[in-house]
């Protein structure tokens, strides 16, 4: 596997090539666009902390493959712990999704990774947090599920998703956009409180991607 990045008409891409097929959806999965046999991801060249962000995904990409590929098992609760740390004093509004949201409740499910949901202040507070973990810039989105978004490697990947739209839960309310958000709960790992989204929206949200297994376990939950 070979990383490089390259720039064009402002737009610098980071560049993963020479990789093995049986990794190639994992890059589609995270939205990396196929191109001359090698997968990419364009970020504006302004970006803030782009150098820091390429250096860390020279660093980091390929063990972030082999956790989302299940070859690797993915620390996904020391990456909670080291990012409780480093919020610890800062007032940012977010909270916690997907299926860490409910491994902190002690459903026996495996994260892929944190799903870190928050506001536009948020986003841009966590932006600076982890300015030297980042190895995708926090940067605008356009036409997608949030308005903000970028990436950060803590043990495992952090997604962190800024301003969710409001059509993401059109026609049905999922359990990272802003129903949920107005019904957040409050669960006590380790110690320490975090907001997560009730179990319904998240039984609702897995059988709408099929996941019977995450299903079975969320029900079990919910006795």
């Amino acid at each position: 596997m070979d990383v490089t990045r390259h720039t064009e008409g402002g737009i610098t891409y980071f560049v993963v090539s020479n990789l093995d097929s049986q990794f190639h959806e994992v890059m589609r999965h995270q939205f990396y666009t196929e191109q001359d046999r090698a997968f990419r991801k364009g970020f504006p060249s302004e970006a803030l902390h782009l150098e820091t962000c390429y250096r860390n995904f020279a660093r980091y990409i390929e063990e972030v493959i082999l956790q989302l590929a299940d070859v690797h098992p993915v620390p996904w609760d020391d990456a909670l712990t080291e990012l409780l740390e480093k919020t610890a004093g800062h007032s940012i509004d977010w909270w916690l999704g997907g299926s860490a949201a409910l491994a902190v409740r002690g459903v026996e499910i495996m994260p892929h990774d944190l799903d870190v949901i928050t506001d536009r202040s948020g986003a841009l507070a966590l932006r600076g947090v982890l300015q030297d973990e980042l190895f995708e810039p926090v940067v605008e989105c356009r036409d997608w599920i949030c308005r903000l978004f970028g990436r950060a490697f803590l043990h495992a990947t952090i997604d962190i998703a800024g301003e969710v739209a409001a059509n993401v839960d059109d026609p049905e309310p999922t359990d990272f956009g802003p129903t949920a958000a107005s019904r957040l709960e409050t669960v006590v790992w380790r110690g320490h409180p975090i907001r997560v989204p009730p179990l319904d929206l998240q039984v609702r949200q897995s059988e709408r991607r099929g996941l019977t297994e995450r299903v079975r376990l969320i029900r079990q939950a919910l006795g």
